[in-house]
């Protein structure tokens, strides 16, 4: 049984590199988020001393972290952003998280981080209209009845974290590895339709959700559980 991770690791930039950093991780986190092997991630500055930033990386395993994610293509292009701030490293560990946990009552929820119910509602009919439309997703929304077309949107707003409402199964059948790539890329055509927001921290998560769950869609479809195979979603970075 693998246990999560949780990486940490410290830098001290200089005051004249810390917008280019900050921009560098930016752009880093679109890989990061779309590795199955990261969970969620977080980057940090220190208040008292503005040279000193933590990144936090969560995990599915130190094993896959070393040798899953630093073997992959994406983890390539996460390090080609951000290379040449690896000599401000001052510490990286990874730790082991214990029981002790748990949220405040002031966290937003990432439904209503995105704008509430209805940008999800607006946010499902502008994808299903371009996949309608599409020539790779088509075949999943051929015919659908309205009941099969009301579990996707349920599926859609749940992954992306909506109001659960204990969705089985999976968005569907026989979803290949090309049809799940362009599913990702029609949703965030969509929610740029749907209005939802464009800043660099929202959209990082977003995408983590969603390849999250096309990738859960594809990979873990259980028999009569809910499309998230028992796994938890991302948190807000």
């Amino acid at each position: 049984m693998t246990t999560r991770t949780v990486e940490y690791t410290r830098y001290r930039i200089p005051a004249d590199r810390s917008a280019e950093f900050l921009a560098a991780y930016t752009h880093a986190a679109v890989p990061l988020a779309a590795a199955p092997q990261c969970v969620d991630y977080e980057l940090t500055r220190c208040e008292e001393d503005f040279e000193h930033y933590v990144l936090r990386i969560t995990w599915s395993s130190t094993e896959d972290h070393l040798t899953g994610f630093r073997g992959s293509e994406l983890s390539e292009e996460f390090l080609a952003h951000v290379r040449p701030y690896v000599g401000y490293i001052e510490e990286t560990r990874h730790y082991t998280p214990t029981a002790v946990r748990g949220a405040g009552a002031s966290a937003p929820a990432f439904s209503a981080w995105a704008g509430g119910e209805e940008r999800f509602a607006r946010l499902t009919e502008a994808f299903r209209a371009k996949a309608r439309a599409d020539d790779l997703l088509a075949p999943l929304f051929a015919g659908l009845d309205p009941a099969q077309a009301a579990h996707v949107a349920q599926w859609l707003g749940e992954v992306v974290g909506g109001p659960a409402r204990a969705v089985t199964g999976r968005p569907g059948q026989g979803v290949t590895e090309p049809q799940r790539r362009r599913w990702v890329d029609l949703l965030q055509d969509a929610a740029d339709e749907a209005g939802l927001p464009t800043d660099a921290e929202f959209r990082s998560a977003f995408t983590a959700h969603i390849e999250w769950g096309t990738r859960l869609a594809v990979a873990l479809p259980p028999p009569g559980g809910r499309a998230y195979g028992g796994a938890a979603p991302p948190h807000r970075p």
